[in-house]
């Protein structure tokens, strides 16, 4: 079986903050990303095409791995495929959603790479 899609792009990435208000204003003063959306405790810069994000560090996550996940824009999206492609390659399939990402709403595969770190698989949106 072959790779049933490509990886098109970074929608986002996630990163834990130990001081989220200082985090952001690095972010919009001194490299010019603006807030476009807060939900919650998530928000989320617009970083040309992508998205950072960032959330508070939760208590018992590890200090020195400030990122959350990484999400990656996948074409042709077919979540049936890609979960058997993932399966059959010993990887563990997580969760899967319909969650905001720099193209709007739309589905996502939920896993870890080898190394513990988070991935998010998720459809291209035009």
């Amino acid at each position: 079986m072959t790779v049933p899609f490509a990886v098109k792009g970074i929608d986002h990435v996630v990163l834990r903050a130990d001081d989220v208000e200082r985090l952001i204003a690095f972010y919009v003063s001194l490299l010019g990303c603006p807030v476009e959306r807060i939900s919650g405790d998530l928000v989320q810069l617009r970083a040309g095409t992508s998205l950072l994000d960032i959330v508070p560090r939760q208590i018992d996550a590890e200090k020195g791995r400030n990122m959350d996940h990484l999400c990656f824009t996948l074409a042709p999206f077919d979540e049936d495929q890609i979960t058997a492609w993932l399966q059959a390659n010993n990887v563990v399939v997580g969760e899967k959603a319909v969650r905001y990402g720099a193209g709007g709403y739309a589905r996502s595969i939920y896993l870890n790479d080898p190394e513990g770190n988070g991935l998010e698989l998720r459809e291209a949106v035009a």
